[in-house]
């Protein structure tokens, strides 16, 4: 099904008149039960409505709520339940991780032995929390101020990952045991380096192994991807492989006194790295994710209290969800490792000073500030770029690079572009070097073209990469960029050869605008938190009518009132009007609100009267004036009569 909407978030434009922009990339609706990469509804099979009518009357769930939770692969009342009321008995044993045992019993060593202990962590959400998490575990099992030391490597200096320099000179500072969160699966040299220096080396990591399945040498891995692990949870972050070790740390000291009171302030802390990381929000993550927004209502330490207050933000006047971690906690984060030091992060949720917490949450609200204005300085140039060069707009893959754009923000112009032009995309920066130019790049791609692949058939001219199917980085000489470029364009050729490029847009079931209730609101935030692999629904209503014309705000935004066909009928007959119960919005219609669509009520001819289809998500506006349940337009079509 193709229509017209918006895609996750805008992208900033550049000053080309409307007549010489390129349309944007058609919107194909996904049905429920429908493969991505089908066309044919006939090959497809939709929802199972005999087995969502059996989940919601056994488990006493609406209708919708069962069809939902069915396709998360939820299939019994008991498991629904355990999905829709999560708790932390449902946190798996740590003891069950590959490793656990070693490395618990060689930190206890460390510690009593009063051994200086470095934590090697990375400098995002995942690696900075993971620090914290782990730093404090240690110190509280007796460890004294400085035993437990920590570096964060600086993105531009050092880049991800272990450096044998670093493990150099802490070998020269007296240290004999490193950890390593959220970095160290690919390590090999350096795990050679540590070997050589009589360094005992445990690996915390969630980041998949080699393709040859191998493993650094080291005294202990932790990660559940690895060989041979039967962990249950396969895709924890980072920071949650530091949280199962901390727990096995504490756990065999004071049982009760983790479960009850230390495990919900970390599961805090979790949480943010859970989300932040975008692994998938199901199994042991999204227990993670859920008891920790939970507990965040409640911020204790100094560090969040202050990083709360940067970002205007008050768990204590509602409940978090997934989004204020992703778009307002996450980002300013981030962006002290992208704009400067991620060393800071540490240090902001270790500290008990207030006012040295508030200057590291307004400094890192800064940092935010600065890393949005130089994306956008970026994506002007791009944008502009995408308008006017047909050559590249031509390729199914876009490789586009500049000279020293800050290499804090290429992954995020990467993405800004994969939502432009729905293609796989992979933007660079060209640095000077000690020797010779040398080019850093970020990739991300889309549906079923996975780009680490694609990466790999190219390895010989890189100097540093990795990845997944969705997200790459590497470093090369600059020298090598036009054969890069060569390469992946025959590649793309080869493997996109039969696809154009679309937005895809997953409808998760269907519901039509009379069905729309506050007691179906409080269902659907019980699936809360929302995230990848949990996503938010998708609705659609077909045979929506305009009750008056379509109006727009700001000049970029569209509201419609809508009223279901049916409902429309009976109180055209006079047969009984409609139901403020079923559509609670004054006037016998919903609000229905469409950021940055303004141009589709002219381009779809929308009118009063107008019947329509409608891809949908359920909003409850809180506004004192105007609130109550309305509906975010996410695509439009037109309805045949």
């Amino acid at each position: 099904m193709s229509s017209i909407g918006a895609a996750n978030e805008p992208i900033a434009t550049a000053n080309a008149s409307p007549s010489n922009r390129r349309p944007p990339p058609r919107q194909r609706w996904v049905m429920p039960g429908q493969h991505p990469e089908s066309h044919r509804p006939d090959i497809d099979q939709g929802p199972n409505i005999d087995q969502a009518a059996a989940l919601a009357r056994e488990a006493r769930l609406p209708q919708i709520v069962a069809e939902l939770l069915l396709a998360r692969g939820v299939t019994t009342p008991a498991e629904a339940f355990r999905f829709l009321n999560p708790e932390a008995a449902h946190l798996h044993d740590p003891g069950l991780m590959l490793g656990m045992s070693a490395a618990v019993e060689r930190i206890e060593r460390a510690i009593a032995a009063r051994e200086p202990i470095l934590l090697y962590g990375d400098y995002d959400v995942d690696g900075t929390v993971a620090v914290v998490l782990l730093k404090t575990a240690i110190e509280m099992l007796g460890a004294p101020a400085g035993l437990v030391r920590f570096h964060v490597p600086h993105r531009l200096r050092e880049g991800y990952g272990m450096q044998s320099a670093v493990l150099e000179q802490a070998h020269a500072d007296g240290i004999r045991l490193v950890i390593t969160v959220d970095t160290g699966m690919r390590a090999f040299e350096e795990a050679e380096t540590a070997r050589r220096l009589g360094l005992d080396l445990i690996v915390t990591d969630h980041h998949l192994p080699d393709a040859n399945d191998a493993a650094p040498a080291a005294l202990a891995i932790l990660n559940p991807n690895q060989i041979g692990c039967t962990y249950p949870e396969k895709s924890l972050c980072g920071a949650a492989i530091a949280l199962k070790l901390a727990q096995a740390l504490l756990e065999r000291h004071d049982p009760a006194r983790m479960r009850e009171k230390i495990l919900p302030s970390f599961l805090k802390m979790a949480a943010i790295a859970t989300i932040a990381d975008a692994v998938p929000l199901r199994g042991e993550n999204r227990t993670i994710a859920a008891l920790g927004l939970r507990e965040l209502r409640r911020p204790i330490g100094a560090g969040l209290r202050a990083l709360f207050a940067a970002v205007a933000l008050d768990p204590a006047s509602r409940q978090l969800t997934g989004f204020d971690v992703a778009f307002r906690l996450a980002p300013r984060i981030n962006a002290a490792g992208r704009m400067d030091v991620a060393s800071e992060v540490v240090e902001l949720f270790s500290t008990r000073d207030p006012q040295r917490a508030t200057e590291i949450a307004s400094k890192l609200e800064r940092l935010n500030r600065e890393r949005r204005e130089v994306e956008a300085a970026a994506l002007t140039t791009i944008e502009a770029r995408l308008e006017t060069d047909a050559e590249l707009c031509a390729c199914r893959l876009l490789l586009i690079d500049g000279d020293s754009w800050h290499r804090g923000v290429i992954g995020i112009l990467a993405a800004r572009v994969v939502e432009r032009t729905a293609k796989p995309a992979i933007v660079v920066s060209i640095e000077d070097g000690p020797d010779s130019a040398i080019a850093h790049g970020s990739g991300r791609s889309v549906d079923g073209f996975p780009l680490l692949a694609a990466i790999e058939s190219c390895a010989d001219l890189f100097t540093r990469f990795g990845g997944h199917a969705f997200a790459v980085g590497f470093a090369l000489p600059a020298a090598s960029l036009p054969e890069l470029k060569r390469r992946l364009r025959l590649y793309a050729e080869e493997h996109l050869a039969a696809r154009e490029p679309e937005r895809l847009l997953r409808i998760h079931a269907e519901l039509p605008l009379d069905r729309i209730t506050p007691v179906l609101a409080g269902w659907l935030r019980k699936l809360e938190p929302l995230g990848h692999g949990n996503p938010e629904p998708v609705f659609l209503a077909r045979n929506a009518r305009l009750v008056t014309a379509p109006r727009i705000m700001k000049e970029r935004h569209l509201r419609l009132e809508l009223a279901q066909e049916s409902l429309a009928r009976e109180t055209a007959s006079g047969s009984g009007g409609i139901s403020p119960r079923h559509i609670p919005t004054a006037g016998g219609a919903i609000r229905a609100v469409g950021w940055g669509l303004a141009g589709l009520a002219a381009e779809l001819g929308l009118a009063q009267g107008s019947l329509i289809n409608l891809a949908y998500r359920i909003r409850e506006n809180d506004h004192p004036e105007y609130g109550g349940l309305e509906v975010e337009i996410a695509g439009i079509e037109i309805a045949q009569n």
